[in-house]
This record gives structure tokens, sequence and C-alpha cells, in this order.
């Protein structure tokens, strides 16, 4: 027990929190995009899932990471093109086009995987890359700071700049200016004069290649293998951190650390008697208590202004 708590109130649980919150973090902000422009991106969980497979497919047949990552970015661009074409061209109702398109991962990837390396389990059996670890220097130097904040994943940096980028282009830029106001109003933004199909398609391409970087940061960071459905349902989580962040990306930021950490401890937790289940269910019960409790307070803000 006391090895535990120590393990969790150690430096090291804290670079391990902000490690796992790395692909919930870039799916979020990819979430967030969709969301102001009226186009709720649901197919998170199939596009990280998919470009996870091509990037470790990619990296193991031609041994290149620039490959990889260009690979994964645009199997991102492809799946939110067919949602887009489907919900925004055709009409379709887009969370059940976005349903498909995660079904269809999940059953595909696997396939794909049998085709192209006889495997029907994991990539294992394949050689393939993955993405470096990045060293800052004089930081790395400093104690306790060091081992936070340095020797992360290069595309956990790459998230922390992208809180800020997307925080920049939603409130700071012509198009985020764009995407916030098809997203709260599509007729008056069609009558100044702004294309509401072209802006939603690009919001929904930005969403999918944020998501498309955390699924290869699980499968050439994480791990260096892909395994079936190995995003265990981080897509959704991805959401949830959107719903509860609000329309700041700051704001999504903290929502994802809070089940970034959850994880995290529910690794930890693993070291005591608790079955298995009940810890690998720990990041599920909080986003469903987050939530729980982020729509109550919305209700009762609303009634206060009401009254």
């Amino acid at each position: 027990m006391n090895s535990v708590l120590s393990s969790i109130l150690s430096w090291d649980f804290i670079a391990s929190g902000i490690r796992v919150t790395t692909p919930i973090l870039l799916a979020a902000l990819g979430a967030l995009i969709a969301e102001l422009a009226g186009t709720p991106n649901i197919a998170l969980e199939g596009t990280m899932l998919f470009s996870a497979f091509v990037g470790v497919i990619i990296s193991g047949f031609t041994q290149s990471l620039w490959l990889s990552v260009l690979g994964a970015l645009l199997t991102g661009i492809i799946m939110s093109s067919i949602l887009a074409y489907f919900s925004l061209k055709l009409k379709t109702d887009i969370i059940m086009a976005a349903i498909a398109l995660n079904i269809f991962a999940s059953g595909g990837t696997i396939y794909a995987l049998y085709l192209l390396t006889g495997d029907k389990g994991s990539s294992a059996s394949l050689k393939s890359l993955v993405l470096p670890n990045v060293d800052i220097p004089i930081l790395k130097d400093i104690p306790i700071l060091g081992n936070i904040l340095s020797g992360h994943h290069i595309l956990t940096y790459v998230a922390i700049i992208l809180v800020f980028l997307v925080q920049y282009m939603l409130y700071r830029t012509p198009l985020g200016l764009r995407i916030r106001s098809v997203g709260e109003s599509p007729d008056a933004a069609r009558s100044v004069g702004i294309s509401v199909f072209k802006t939603q398609y690009i919001a929904l391409i930005m969403s999918g290649m944020l998501a498309s970087l955390g699924g290869i940061f699980l499968s050439m960071g994480y791990v260096s293998w892909f395994a079936r459905d190995m995003t265990s349902g981080r897509g959704f989580i991805a959401l949830a951190a959107q719903a509860l962040g609000g329309t700041s990306a700051y704001g999504v930021a903290l929502g994802s650390l809070l089940f970034g950490f959850s994880e995290a401890l529910s690794f930890s937790l693993q070291f005591l008697n608790i079955p298995y289940e009940v810890t690998q269910s720990m990041p599920f019960i909080i986003t469903v208590g987050a939530l729980a409790f982020y729509a109550w307070n919305k209700a009762k803000n609303k009634k206060n202004r009401d009254i």
C-alpha cells in the first residue's frame, strides 16, 4: 500500500500522467474545432485507430518515420473527408456516419493487418519504428522539473504547442472567426458570404489530422506496434474532455489532463489487490462522473439565469 502511495505521489507519476494525456489531448483539440464548426466529429475513435495502423504499416515496410507520419495524417484527412462527404454533401446524419466509420475502422484494420502481415491480433511480427523522445537542453538537468517536463515523446511537445496554436487560430484569425460563426449560426454566416460547406469541411479535416497524431502516438510512441482496438475508447474520452473544457483550447487541455491522470492512476492501482476490471474501468467511471457534474452545473447556471 505504501509503495503504491509513494508511486502516486512521485514526480514520475506526474510525468506518466502527461504522457498518457497526449493522445486524449490531440483528439480533444480536434473535437473542439469540429464542435465549434457545428460538425461534431464522433469518428475520432476510428480515425485514431486507422491512423495508428497506417503509421505502423508504413514504418514497417519503408523504415521511414516521415512517410509514416505523412501516411497517418493522410489517413486522418481521408477519414474526415468521408465523414464530410456523407454529412455535408449527402446530408446524412453526422452521428450515424461517424458510428459507421468507427465500426469500419475496428474491423477494417484487423482485416488489412491480416492481409499485409498474416497476423490478426497485433503487428508484433512487423519491425516498425517509433518516434523519438526529446530531452530539452538545460531543463533536463534541473532537479524535479527535468524529470517532469523533459524526456517526453516528441508528439507530447507537439500537443502542448498545438494547445496555444489552436486557441490562437480559433480566436485571433479570420478562419477561426468563420468556424465559430458557422457553428453558431450557419444562415447568418451564409448571409455575409461565408461558405458554410467549405468552412465545415476545413474544420473536419483539421479535426481528423489532430486525431491522427493521437493515433500514431499510440502505435509509434506509447508502444511500438499496432494492436486490435488499441485506442480503447480514447476517442470517446476526448469528446468528453472537449465537452468538459468548453469552447477554449485551454479548458480542453485541463479536461484532457483530468482523464489522462485518471488513466495513469488506474495503472498505479493495479499493484493493489484490486480486480483488473475495476482499475481498467476507472477512466470511464471518472468520464461519466465528470460529464454528469458538467451537465448538472450547466443546468443549474441556466436555471439561475432564467430566474
